[in-house]
């Protein structure tokens, strides 16, 4: 088993790594639409998907203003209506809010809690401060404290967004871990000099076989066994 040694802090991505956001997306829309077939939630799904990714890319590269992730989920949830032809105004309002009630993984609970008995736990999330507070309490995940990348008006992977992150912590960087099942994002937190762990989950972005991280994990009880290994 590995062991992480040395930390003080553990960091957690939210979206995907704690809480199935593709499986809470794909459940609120077909609640806003019922009688569609698999298919085409699954078309819809890949559409939210696409707009919310190219949005925050257009915002990394200065093509557009800072716009939360309140703003660029109700533009999704308007694309979606669009398309599958849902006109109930309180429907496409309470799917532009689907982002807010996202489930967690199996493990995302009481793993939290296991470690938050022995290191802060931080959230750091590209959620919006409103969204974020809301998501957490929905999923019930506790937190030491909960950052939203918006506060960095940016969104991961820019370095500001773990900058923000290493300054809640107070402790050198070598000492604090991001916890993510997203490789993109663990390569965004080693170019900050955090230290990283990989959680599988289903709907992560895998590590690559150039990709050198602290640790892999298949789930939240065995990252607390290797940091609490002693």
């Amino acid at each position: 088993m590995t062991e992480i040694r040395g930390i003080e802090v553990v960091v957690f991505d939210v979206l995907g790594t704690l809480v199935d956001e593709p499986g809470g997306l794909r459940a609120e829309i077909r609640e806003a639409l019922p009688e569609a077939d698999d298919a085409a939630v699954d078309g819809l799904l890949t559409l939210w998907q696409r707009h919310v990714e190219a949005e925050q890319q257009r915002i990394a590269r200065e093509e557009r203003p800072y716009a939360n992730s309140e703003t660029i989920d109700a533009e999704a949830a308007h694309r979606v209506a669009d398309h599958a032809g849902l006109a109930d105004p309180a429907a496409i309002a309470r799917l532009a809010t689907a982002g807010q009630r996202l489930p967690p993984w199996g493990d995302s609970v009481a793993g939290l809690e296991r470690l938050a008995g022995r290191f802060p736990v931080l959230g750091l999330s590209n959620a919006g401060r409103t969204a974020l507070p809301r998501l957490s309490a929905h999923a019930g995940l506790r937190w030491h404290q909960a950052l939203s990348a918006e506060a960095a008006l940016a969104y991961k992977p820019a370095p500001e967004v773990y900058q923000l992150a290493l300054a809640t912590a107070g402790c050198p960087p070598e000492r604090v871990l991001m916890v993510a099942a997203h490789a993109w994002d663990l390569r965004g937190a080693q170019a900050n000099g955090m230290r990283t762990a990989y959680v599988h989950r289903p709907v992560g972005d895998p590590p690559r076989g150039t990709d050198a991280f602290d640790g892999r994990f298949d789930g939240l009880a065995e990252l607390a066994t290797a940091l609490t290994a002693r």
